[in-house]
């Protein structure tokens, strides 16, 4: 236990490489961004991180079989100090606290302390500054790369412009729904949400749900629950009657030799 207390340094290669699937984005995982003792860091749900590992997504097959096997290897994450287990605050759910139980399941948060390997770490900063160079010498570059810059710049501004003009029209007709066809209708009710990219487009339409609704149909699953659960506990009629019989039987021979009592009274007078 006390090697593992030195963060990242003695930790298996199968344990590096898992983290480093994660991080990418070829894994699918869903990455959140919150705060953490003051300071930014990427959390994930362990629910995500298993679904990401046991999912096959294209043509590639899952990282893991079983989600036993997914859950013992995410725990040696958490061993090596790699992830650290967080609870959300109430108020403020972008702010993480770190729990003092750190097990893993699939209905926690997880923060991640670990960055990826230095050397990507180091060569994104080299990108980075190249293409600030680069930016900065615009005037130097050739005619024809200035000339293809100028057009994918128009294209990216007509897909910003393209976003905020479906956002008024889905506003629109969601105002329009409201009072034609109520509770109203969203057109790419996602567009907005904590998606990826192409998720964001799925469905092409959804009818809004209420939050009281939403409410009504978690109140009525949980009692429909509660009472499955005490009709299971309760006892039927026919045990009830059968406990009856069994506890009256016990009680004719105690009638029977009574009665065999005064018989021999009223003989011996």
């Amino acid at each position: 236990m006390a090697e593992k207390d030195v963060v990242n340094e003695t930790a298996p290669k199968e344990v590096y490489k898992l983290a480093d699937f994660l991080l990418s984005s070829g894994s699918g995982l869903r990455k959140r961004e919150g705060v953490i003792n003051g300071r930014r860091a990427n959390y994930f749900k362990g629910k995500s991180a298993i679904n990401a590992l046991t999912k096959s997504i294209g043509d590639k097959a899952p990282y893991f079989s079983g989600q036993v096997e997914a859950i013992e290897q995410l725990s040696l994450l958490l061993d090596w100090q790699l992830i650290v287990r967080c609870d959300k605050n109430e108020e403020d759910g972008r702010t993480l606290r770190p729990s003092p139980l750190q097990t893993f399941s699939e209905e926690y948060y997880y923060a991640w302390l670990y960055q990826g390997s230095p050397l990507r770490i180091i060569l994104g900063g080299i990108g980075l500054v190249l293409i600030v160079l680069a930016g900065v010498m615009f005037p130097l570059w050739p005619s024809s790369l200035r000339q293809i810059s100028y057009y994918l710049s128009l294209c990216a501004f007509g897909f910003l412009g393209l976003l905020f003009v479906i956002a008024i029209i889905r506003l629109i007709v969601y105002v329009i729904s409201i009072f034609t066809h109520p509770p109203g209708l969203w057109i790419f009710p996602n567009l907005f949400e904590d998606v990826g990219f192409f998720e964001s487009f799925v469905p092409l339409y959804a009818w809004e749900v209420p939050k009281a609704d939403k409410k009504k149909k978690a109140a009525a699953k949980s009692s429909t629950s509660s009472a499955t659960t005490e009709s299971t506990n309760a006892p039927s009629k026919n045990d009830t009657t059968a406990s009856a019989v069994s506890t009256a039987k016990p009680k004719q021979p105690a009638t029977v030799t009574k009665r065999n009592s005064r018989v021999e009274e009223a003989d011996d007078e």
